[in-house]
């Protein structure tokens, strides 16, 4: 249990009252229709893109899973947080085919890409990942944190997990609803920095306490090295490199929840250096989230600490190491991370709801009456959410693990309609469209069966629970990459002008002029840097 002190609660008190102050700001500025809203008036700076994209990556997730993580198979799952180099995809390539289509979403972008059944069945996709992954994962993560640090098993009855995961869950909901896209990127650039200092305080303190860096390699000699071998039963180095790709090409460069932040800049160039920031950022998690849980294995082995089980791990570092006076700054950076993930979600969600189904369906709706309904479907979206949590526990032990292990399920199958598109003329609407339905269905038969595993041992469906989740994800992208060729040899393929300005060789000449003209030495200078700093993290740890 952490004894808060004065300081701590005036440290917490502070942060609250500038997070108030930015989201009155933010509320000042009426949104006049949706691009207000969910775009933030297609205005926004490469500053407040890349604190926005890092924050909204950056969940309670990580200050917890990603620990907890660490303390389990220590650099195994660094690889999702070395994707630095993914984020300049979107930056340099993506980034022009999003921003100049002025799309609200990345299922409208499909629609244009291939037909209007595509744009609807990624929008049910993303709503039913949202629920899966990041509403679920984000509250049950808060509410062990919250839980663990703060030593409360229950209030008036009701565990103490709920009333601290809900209570914040309300509060982000409040200031999501009234402030919309520019309240949630303006807060960002406030808990970004909080978010970061709470981390690296417990990294700086963890290591004082463990005795330096020597000692955690010395305990933690099994497990620090990030390629491992092919026989690996969790984690192998060919399932790591090409399977941790495909999640994260998914994740960064086709998902609405981190591409809904570049939509929201005022122009290529910003867009593509916001997200060259978010690369620098991304480097962070590494050192600040996954290292402390390694120092928790060392501390606990040494007999310092003590916990129960792998996602207690940052907790605990912070419970029982952390002096009075700045316990406050790392409460509030897992606030900040709670926070800012679930404010991105509940516009994300929105957004989709809205203009791929309530618009699609209801063109004559008001901008006015459209902001209504995305403000219902958030309420909706975290309900559903919160149901899912309970299953959770059925499908992996470890809260970054399963995070992984869902997302290696939904991404395969998008990420492959995604590249194949934008790379090919050639690719066809229903080509697009099948390939969206497998993929997902094939993904959706590993995940039903998963809670299973024990009672079909020994069938014919064992294989597909046996096999390592890594190497399914693989396997699910050469299937539905091989079933869109095979359907696109036998489909009429969208015309010319359709795909004008859709797929690469396609890019319009004043698409093409605006990326020409915004580069400067800079872009590249940063881009190399971002580069060299990943390849020395995996030579290192290699």
């Amino acid at each position: 249990m952490v004894e808060l002190s004065t300081l701590d609660w005036l440290v917490l008190a502070g942060f609250f009252v500038l997070l108030l102050g930015v989201v009155g700001m933010s509320m000042r500025q009426k949104e006049e229709d949706t691009a207000d809203y969910f775009l933030a008036g297609r205005n926004a700076s490469w500053l407040v893109i890349g604190a926005s994209i890092f924050a909204s990556n950056i969940g309670s997730e990580h200050l917890v899973g990603l620990s907890g993580s660490g303390a389990q198979s220590g650099m195994a799952l660094a690889h999702w947080e070395l994707q630095s180099w993914i984020i300049l995809l979107l930056g340099w390539f993506f980034v022009p085919f999003y921003w100049s289509s002025k799309v609200y979403t990345m299922p409208e972008f499909l629609e244009r890409r291939y037909n209007s059944s595509s744009r609807t069945f990624l929008s049910v996709i993303s709503l039913i990942s949202y629920v899966l992954t990041k509403v679920a994962v984000t509250v049950y993560a808060g509410g062990i944190a919250f839980k663990t640090i703060l030593g409360i098993d229950s209030i008036w009855g009701i565990d103490f997990f709920w009333i601290s995961a809900l209570g914040l869950v309300i509060i982000t909901g409040i200031y999501t609803v009234l402030g919309g896209m520019k309240a949630i990127m303006w807060t960002s650039v406030l808990q970004t920095p909080v978010l970061i200092i709470g981390s690296v305080v417990i990294l700086v303190v963890g290591l004082d306490q463990v005795g330096g860096w020597s000692e955690v390699e010395r305990i933690n000699e099994a497990n620090l090295h990030l390629i491992r071998s092919a026989s690996d039963a969790e984690f192998p180095w060919p399932g790591i490199i090409f399977g941790s790709f495909i999640i994260g090409f998914w994740y960064w460069c086709t998902d609405q929840y981190i591409v809904q932040r570049v939509l929201s800049a005022r122009g290529i160039k910003e867009a593509r250096r916001g997200a060259m920031f978010a690369g620098y950022l991304k480097l962070l998690p590494v050192f600040i989230f996954l290292f402390p849980g390694m120092i928790a294995v060392a501390l606990k082995t040494k007999g310092i600490i003590s916990y129960d089980s792998a996602d207690q791990a940052f907790p605990t570092l912070v419970a029982q190491l952390l002096p009075s006076g700045v316990k406050g700054i790392v409460i509030g950076g897992l606030v900040a991370a709670l926070m800012s993930s679930l404010a991105s979600l509940f516009n994300s969600s929105a957004t989709l709801f809205t203009i791929d189904f309530y618009k699609k369906f209801k063109p004559e709706s008001t901008e006015k009456h459209l902001l209504k309904v995305g403000r219902i479907a958030t309420i909706v979206i975290v309900v559903l959410g919160i149901l899912w949590i309970p299953v959770m526990s059925l499908i992996a032990d470890v809260l970054y693990e399963y995070l992984q292990s869902v997302q290696s399920l939904i991404a395969p199958g998008i990420a492959a309609v995604f590249l194949l598109g934008l790379i090919s003329r050639r690719i066809t609407p229903a080509a697009g469209y099948i390939g969206l339905v497998s993929g997902f269905v094939l993904g959706m038969i590993r995940l039903v069966l998963l809670p299973f595993r024990d009672s079909i041992e020994g069938t014919a469906f064992a294989w597909i629970i046996n096999m390592n989740w890594l190497y399914y994800c693989i396997l699910l992208f050469v299937i539905v990459t091989v079933v869109m060729i095979a359907v696109s040899m036998f489909t009429e393929r969208a015309s010319d002008e359709k795909l004008k300005g859709l797929t690469f060789r396609t890019l319009g000449k004043g698409t093409m002029r605006e990326v020409i003209d915004g580069l400067d030495k800079w872009d590249y200078i940063h881009t190399i840097g971002i580069l060299g700093i990943t390849a020395f993290i995996y030579i290192r740890f290699w």
